[in-house]
């Protein structure tokens, strides 16, 4: 049993860096075309401006006036940084510092205990999840150029 579940978590972990790898050469391919940029920057803020979105009120204009304010937009913060960086010809490895940098200073760096951090994990995940797929969505409802 117990090298069944080292099998799975490794079995896991290199679907993930798969997944990654992938993910890292397709968003290379992108950010080295200056149009292709300029058509994803153009349709992400559309439709965030244009309350596309299936989220509550325009939260990317919010001011964060509270900690526990903060807290509960990690994700909205995380995704604004990204798409200010999101540039032609951008390494992928500014945006992956960027995430690695929120997620230090918001989930990693505020958690007391292990059970704190993986609360503050979980609830991150399934929010970045949902605000993706909501963003997702909102791009092929509106026919964005970029989507495809």
């Amino acid at each position: 049993a117990s090298s069944l579940t080292e099998v799975t978590v490794f079995v896991r972990r290199l679907r993930r860096k798969t997944d990654l790898s992938n993910m890292a050469k397709t968003m290379r391919t992108v950010l080295t075309s200056n149009s292709k940029v300029t058509v994803l920057r153009s349709d992400l803020h559309a439709v965030i401006d244009q309350g596309f979105l299936d989220v509550p009120g325009n939260l990317f204009q919010k001011k964060f006036r509270s900690p526990e304010e903060l807290q509960s937009d990690i994700e909205l913060k995380c995704l604004n940084d990204l798409m200010s960086l999101l540039a032609p010809s951008t390494d992928i490895r500014v945006l992956l510092n960027c995430v690695s940098s929120n997620l230090q200073a918001f989930i990693i760096q505020p958690s007391r205990s292990k059970e704190e951090f993986r609360k503050l994990a979980s609830d991150f995940q399934l929010r970045w999840n949902f605000l993706l797929s909501a963003v997702s969505k909102a791009m092929t409802l509106s026919y964005a150029d970029s989507f495809g």
